[in-house]
């Protein structure tokens, strides 16, 4: 499995993901195209998000690969003009880091 991470990692999700064994690449930085891009949201199957301040990279994300899954860990709302992609949002305060990895891994 593929992921690209972007946003803060305060939960410790990336290294859950790790030790399950997905490939995880991380942006720093502001999640813009090149970015998605050098990242490889071209062949990611998930594309994960932290920070509902980059919310337009779910967008950026979703056209460039229609098939990425889009995973928002936050327990911020996504702004309204997300509400048309699918994004599944996961409150860290519901779901511990651990849960989610073994969730998206599976």
């Amino acid at each position: 499995m593929n992921v690209v991470f972007a946003g803060p990692d305060t939960e410790g999700l990336v290294d859950e993901l790790r030790e399950r064994g997905a490939d995880v690449t991380t942006i720093d930085g502001v999640a813009n195209r090149p970015a998605l891009e050098d990242a490889g949201i071209h062949e990611a199957d998930v594309f994960l998000i932290t920070d509902v301040g980059q919310a337009t990279s779910i967008v950026v994300a979703k056209d460039i690969n229609p098939d990425v899954r889009v995973v928002a860990y936050t327990d911020q709302s996504l702004p309204e003009f997300v509400s048309g992609q699918e994004v599944l949002a996961v409150d860290p305060a519901l779901l511990d880091p651990d849960t989610v990895a073994d969730e998206l891994v599976e």
